[in-house]
């Protein structure tokens, strides 16, 4: 019944499991509102999945803290695979699940494990997961079934999700989704009518279907607990359904009145199910004991359909739960949670107990914090920092002795920072300071509290934050104010224009702490020269830095380092930077770090050339940041966003930066948006335009992307004749590099010389130029200076000349995806004479980034699962793209696989 008017629906479910029958992967998101009916269409997809695996999860609302409780009841059946997965993987997932105990495992490793275990099922049999309830999920396992959602492959799985809304409308954002709406007017009216005791009025019909808008459960709850002459003049009906809370209190509402009429044993029964989340009936049964309730009080609940007591305890509806929480008084769960604690064994389940005898304390109790501060480093050790941060919180609550409360606060602060909610962590931080705090932890907490600043929005509010807790820390720990001195400075520089004074600021007082000849140490000594001094006393100390090893905490400052390495023209270590940031958190799973990593490697792969492979990581990024809230660097988008050459979505994407730049004081924005925009009309041939972007993007010293824009600017005032524009540019360009005469900075200037200087040897300045870009692998800006070269030789009246530069321009950028590029390289050969074919010769088309990343990684001798483990796809995806990179490529095996890739 509960299905009646869901054709739509049912036929969309129909063909997702026929796909899977014919071994395709298929994601679905059921979102709809409590009650539209989500759990009924997930109890025909069980009652209908075709032979194979089936496995099921819910999330309960009290197990939201709770590390990897979803994820555990998803995997539990796909066990039997884990010793197949590579070690890491199986490690990371065995200590999760608590089956051994180990470091904390990262989150992306326990996501590539469970990619691995669903494809190790789906081999030999299509698996259906259906995951219930996902706003109740724990956080971690609802990122990690998202991550395995989006990179589902060729493997025979079906992964659909049912999750509440409104809510947060984030959570499984980008899959594909299903919306379940409330039922036509004409089905909900047959399914209330089938209810009814007896005959209504059709009036008080009309308003109840108009007023739950078809829902489901509430068209099947709200009448119940109605006489027929409330529902017949709808004097009850108006109390519930024009009350003014939302349709699931309504609904709610509906099972208290139902539990109020139980037996109280059988009420206290159901509270005390509702507090274990995991739905153990023996253990139920002997909490029961303690509790002093015989069997028999299950059997009105059961009768009243509000749970059914099987193999585990499973309630009628979410719902029914937070109905109990509501309805009981708080000494009855505080019994309830300490029977539970009582017959909870302290072996087995040590964690479990110590939340319900923290439940069940009715005031500070030291021994249940310790126990609960103890609990906290286990879910810790496996990785479970929400679970740790709640554990802590509790903690605290419980805790009298000021001076050990606000230490168990900053534990959970800091928990809550590591495990990506850095919203929740003032408040914590708040706390924490009403208590006794050292110097060093008030210190501490103003760090944290300008840290958390900076991530959630690196504008110009975080430089201030970062600069006080700098110098707060400077007598305290000298090491700390070095490194949040060169955070501070950082911070000012992402500020740009919009910054006001905190760069010197902050330079200023960084002079004062005492040097260190480690990589941060040398690298805020530059800075500080930068700022202060000069470009030439800065050049000597970050050189210095950058030659100096580096800790894997220092790689989660690529953001300011990879600029900066630019800076001083060390192109070659930006791109070794980049790559070991991301191999770093790839390796880690840090949530944080990953993002940014991903995005300067982008640009790195960008600049070779790889368009292809860099869009893949942006697109990585944006999904990661996207779940996390976290804000994302633009850069790199913006710069291939231009070199793709399309006026119109390029240009919405430089104005989308300008305004985020201005609505979060991230000026360093502004440059980026301004470099874009001059290299786009230089692309496009629109030399005036781009000598305006230019002139605007270097009216500010942006770090790397002055530098970058001054490249920009003399090729558009060469080409709209404004020589003196030009010259200047020139002659900044040869005064910055004389200090770093590294290849690309010898590149960078002999192409300003060959564009603005004596026309005699601008022949000679070009070749050397592409030379030089070459040697150092910045393929793009070897590609233009081709292009320059031959529009150069072209006026001169060298056609033969011309062609060949103009030839090979062309074909590069037609590989890379520059078009405008591409089409500008066009013209200058059909002007020269040539005509040109209609693709670039010898390339084989057809392979997408990712097959011609895989073909890479086989033709480097990995194996399938080894490039599954970089990619973070399974075996068997990375299999089924290599069979079409066979096919692309009219090859057989492996073993072709070089030669067809060297000939394409």
């Amino acid at each position: 019944m509960r299905l009646r008017g869901r054709r739509r629906e049912l036929a969309m479910l129909d063909t997702l499991l026929r796909s899977v029958r014919a071994g395709d992967s298929r994601v679905l998101v059921l979102r709809g509102e409590a009650g539209a009916g989500k759990t009924a269409l997930l109890d025909h997809l069980a009652a209908h999945t075709p032979p194979g695996l089936l496995t099921r999860a819910a999330g309960v609302e009290v197990e939201t803290e709770i590390a990897y409780a979803a994820l555990h009841q998803v995997c539990a059946p796909l066990l039997a695979h884990l010793d197949r997965l590579p070690e890491p993987q199986r490690d990371a997932l065995a200590t999760a699940f608590a089956l051994r105990t180990g470091e904390p495992p990262q989150e992306l490793v326990v996501g590539l494990g469970v990619l691995g275990l669903f494809a190790g099922a789906a081999a030999t049999q299509p698996v259906i997961c259906l995951v219930d309830d996902v706003q109740w999920l724990d956080p971690m396992s609802r990122r990690i079934l998202a991550f395995v959602a989006r990179r589902l492959g060729d493997e025979s799985v079906a992964l659909i999700f049912a999750v509440r809304s409104p809510g947060d409308e984030t959570i499984l954002t980008g899959l594909p989704e299903l919306r379940v709406e409330g039922l036509p007017e004409a089905d909900a009216r047959a399914l209330l009518e089938s209810v009814l005791a007896g005959p209504v009025e059709p009036g008080v019909l009309d308003r109840i279907v108009a007023e739950t808008r078809g829902n489901p459960l509430a068209l099947l709850e709200l009448p119940r607990g109605l006489s027929p002459a409330e529902l017949a003049f709808g004097f009850g009906v108006r109390t519930a359904v024009h009350s003014p809370a939302p349709l699931a209190g309504r609904v709610e509402q509906g099972f208290q009145r139902r539990i109020a009429t139980l037996p109280a044993s059988t009420r206290t029964l159901l509270l005390t199910a509702a507090l274990e989340p995991v739905g153990n009936v023996p253990l139920l049964w002997r909490a029961a004991d303690r509790l002093g309730i015989p069997p028999e009080a299950a059997e009105p609940a059961q009768t009243a359909g509000l749970v059914d007591f099987g193999t585990r305890v499973r309630f009628r509806h979410p719902l029914v739960r937070s109905a109990l929480w509501r309805s009981a008084k708080p000494a009855e769960i505080r019994a309830a949670h300490r029977a539970l604690a009582e017959v909870t064994d302290p072996e087995r389940e040590p964690d479990r107990r110590a939340w319900h005898r923290a439940g069940a304390a009715v005031g500070p109790d030291e021994q249940v914090a310790a126990e609960l501060e103890v609990a906290a480093g286990r879910v810790l050790a496996r990785g479970g920092r929400a679970a740790a941060a709640a554990f802590l919180e509790r903690a605290a609550e419980l805790t009298v002795d000021p001076g050990r409360r606000a230490s168990r606060l900053l534990a959970a602060a800091r928990a809550r920072l590591d495990a990506g909610a850095p919203n929740l962590v003032p408040d914590l931080l708040a706390a924490a300071e009403m208590g006794p705090l050292d110097p060093l932890q008030r210190a501490g907490v103003q760090r944290m509290r300008a840290q958390i600043a900076f991530v959630l929005n690196p504008g110009s509010a975080a430089g201030p934050a970062l600069l006080d807790a700098a110098r707060r820390l400077e007598t305290l720990d000298e090491g700390a104010a070095r490194r949040t001195y060169l955070m501070a400075i950082g911070a000012a520089l992402r500020a740009g224009r919009l910054g006001g004074d905190t760069l010197t600021r902050a330079a200023e007082a960084a002079r004062r702490v005492r040097p260190a000849d480690d990589f941060v140490g040398l690298m805020l000594a530059g800075l500080i020269a930068w700022t202060l001094d000069s470009h030439e006393a800065a050049v000597p100390l970050l050189r210095r830095a950058f030659d100096t090893p580096y800790t894997d905490e220092d790689l989660s400052l690529l953001w300011l380092t990879a600029p900066m390495a630019h800076e001083v023209f060390q192109v070659e270590t930006s791109d070794r930077i980049s790559e070991q940031a991301l191999r770093y958190a790839r390796s880690t799973g840090s949530v944080t770090a990953l993002p940014a990593a991903l995005v300067y490697r982008a640009g790195a792969l960008m600049m070779m050339g790889r368009f292809g492979d860099a869009w893949e990581l942006i697109d990585e990024a944006e999904a990661i940041t996207g779940t996390t809230g976290l804000p994302f660097e633009s850069s790199a988008t913006l710069a291939l966003t231009a070199y793709r050459g399309r006026e119109e979505p390029a240009l919405d994407v430089i104005t989308a930066a300008v305004e985020d730049a201005k609505a979060r004081g991230e000026g360093i924005l502004i440059g980026y948006a301004g470099y874009a925009k001059a290299l786009l009309y230089n692309s496009l041939g629109n030399y005036p335009v781009a000598l305006a972007a230019a002139r605007t993007a270097t009216e500010y010293r942006d770090v790397a992307v002055c530098l970058w824009t001054l490249g920009e600017l003399v090729e558009a005032a060469t080409y709209t004749g404004d020589t003196a524009a030009a010259a200047e540019a020139r002659d900044l360009i040869t005064r910055w590099t004389a200090i770093a005469p590294t290849e690309w900075a010898l590149g960078l200037r002999a192409l300003a010389h060959a564009l603005a200087g004596p026309p005699d040897r601008a022949g000679e300045h070009y070749r050397e130029a592409a030379d030089r870009f070459t040697a150092c692998r910045q393929t793009v800006l070897a590609a233009r200076t081709r292009l320059l070269h031959g529009e150069w030789l072209r006026r001169a009246g060298r056609r033969g000349e011309a062609r060949t530069e103009l030839r090979a321009a062309h074909e590069a950028f037609a590989v890379m995806g520059a078009t405008a590029f591409a089409e500008r390289a066009r013209r200058e050969l059909t002007a020269s004479g040539e005509a040109v074919r209609g693709g670039p010769a010898g390339v084989r088309p057809g392979l997408t980034a990712q097959e011609t990343q895989i073909a890479r990684l086989a033709i480097a001798g990995r194996t399938n699962p080894e490039i599954g483990a970089l990619l973070f796809l399974s075996p068997r995806t990375v299999e089924w793209h290599l069979r079409k990179v066979f096919a692309k490529l009219g090859i057989a095996s492996r073993r072709e696989l070089t030669a067809a890739m060297r000939d394409g």
